[in-house]
């Protein structure tokens, strides 16, 4: 481990996870209050969606900048400066007085944290990139943050009204902005003057990943055929595909591809991605099943979440110790064995199961996912230096945005359908089936994977 891996300390690394988790908690935060929002401030609940999605399109076009932002003024200054914007913006959003001024301080909210997780990344890998030891908050707190999303926004909503939502940020956010200065100064490399800017670039990427999830979004409302999730799909995925045109002939792209010129990187990265959709997945489609058929409230429904955050914290812990003795072929390819078996156990939910059977279920998936982070990011990290480090992070949250958003809308849809021609739970079982043989497939591809291991610390 190198001198600066360590210096960073355990409030170091809780001031570079509290703005990851404030964003990905917004993320679904909202969700609960569009109701009392749409009440209080007189409009109706279609313009009210826009503050959930311009939050989370605004999320997706500011990733584009934070590559370069990180190259020109260095990651650990360009993420102070993004907490501050977005503890900022979250004030404001308390403080909106209609509809359309919330909507503007949400889009505002999202490009300030878009930077937040993969510079967190970054700084929490440190110098020698992947082959240091992945702090066992990453896979606690990342993975807790969209469960504990509804059930904080319903306690919440029901203690002060929709404000708090948003001015809780501000303490919390304080308190992560405080502990930054734990942070070693050499934790990343510095700022480069020299950092050239790609304006061409940067409106390709932001304006094909904006589209692309718009359409995505859409597309379980509107339908997969619509003429609006078709062009606005096609139109994002034509603007991405020439950006990586573009990348390809500038030194200095918005978004260095490097990541992806190595082969074991690229299996890596869409092993993650996949990962991530069998994951939430069932975290977007629980609720859906324990409420509209079991019959419990938001908060039952979180409570029954939130123990997978907290196992999936055990596993990547386990994940450590086991990175450097089992090969990363053999590790990943178990874990994806164990998480389709895990998927598999989702057809044991009928109308009357349980929550804490669901918990017990969603608590083995999160032992499989977490003991997968260490050796994927390995495998998809290692061969970056560390000037590639911002580069490779922002496209590995650009994979697990698109693709992920991609997978849930499918698997959304898909749902839909088998309910409407059968019934819920039989549809939630199809579902459980598609997970398990996408999970099986994913550990075909994981024997592709070098029998590499982690260097030990």
């Amino acid at each position: 481990m190198t001198e600066t891996a360590q210096r960073l300390s355990g409030p170091a690394q809780l001031g570079l996870m509290i703005g990851p988790v404030l964003t990905m908690v917004d993320s679904s935060i909202v969700n609960v209050a569009v109701a009392d929002i749409a009440r209080e401030l007189h409009t109706g609940l279609d313009g009210v969606q826009w503050v959930v999605s311009g939050y989370l399109l605004a999320l997706a076009a500011g990733l584009a900048a934070s590559a370069y932002l990180a190259r020109r003024f260095g990651a650990l200054t360009t993420y102070q400066i993004a907490l501050i914007g977005f503890v900022a913006a979250s004030a404001a959003c308390a403080a909106a007085p209609s509809v359309p001024i919330l909507i503007a301080c949400r889009v505002a909210q999202g490009l300030l944290g878009a930077p937040l997780v993969p510079l967190a990344m970054t700084l929490l890998l440190g110098r020698q990139g992947a082959a240091r030891r992945i702090p066992i908050a990453t896979g606690l707190l990342f993975f807790l943050a969209p469960a504990l999303g509804p059930t904080l926004g319903g306690v919440l909503v029901a203690a002060g009204g929709w404000p708090w939502i948003f001015l809780v940020n501000v303490p919390v956010g304080l308190i992560g902005l405080l502990a930054l200065r734990r942070v070693p100064a050499d934790a990343a490399p510095p700022g480069d003057p020299a950092a050239r800017f790609d304006p061409i670039g940067l409106a390709l990427l932001a304006a094909g990943l904006t589209l692309a999830l718009y359409g995505v979004s859409r597309a379980p409302i509107a339908s997969w055929n619509s003429p609006i999730v078709i062009g606005t799909i096609g139109g994002g995925l034509a603007l991405l595909g020439g950006y990586l045109r573009w990348a390809r002939r500038r030194a200095q792209p918005a978004v260095d591809l490097a990541l992806l010129r190595h082969g074991q990187s690229r299996l890596a990265l869409g092993l993650s991605v996949v990962s991530s959709v069998v994951a939430y997945a069932a975290v977007f489609l629980l609720p859906v099943f324990t409420q509209a058929v079991q019959g419990h409230s938001t908060l039952a429904t979180g409570l029954a979440l939130l123990p997978q955050g907290l196992i999936t914290g055990v596993g990547t812990a386990l994940g450590q110790r086991l990175a450097t003795r089992i090969s990363v072929r053999t590790l990943v390819t178990a874990g994806f064995v164990v998480l389709a078996a895990t998927s598999a156990g989702l057809l044991l939910l009928h109308a009357d199961t349980p929550l804490w059977v669901t918990a017990v279920i969603l608590s083995g998936r999160a032992v499989a996912i977490g003991f997968g982070i260490t050796p994927l990011l390995f495998a998809m990290l290692g061969p970056l230096d560390d000037g590639q480090l911002a580069d490779g992070t922002t496209v590995f949250n650009i994979a697990q945005r698109l693709g992920g958003a991609l997978g849930v809308s499918l698997l959304a849809t898909t749902y839909a359908a088998f309910s409407r021609t059968t019934d819920p739970v039989t549809g939630f079982h199809h579902i459980g089936v598609i997970l398990t043989g996408i999970a099986l497939g994913a550990a075909a591809f994981a024997l592709f994977l070098a029998p590499v291991r982690q260097p030990r610390s």
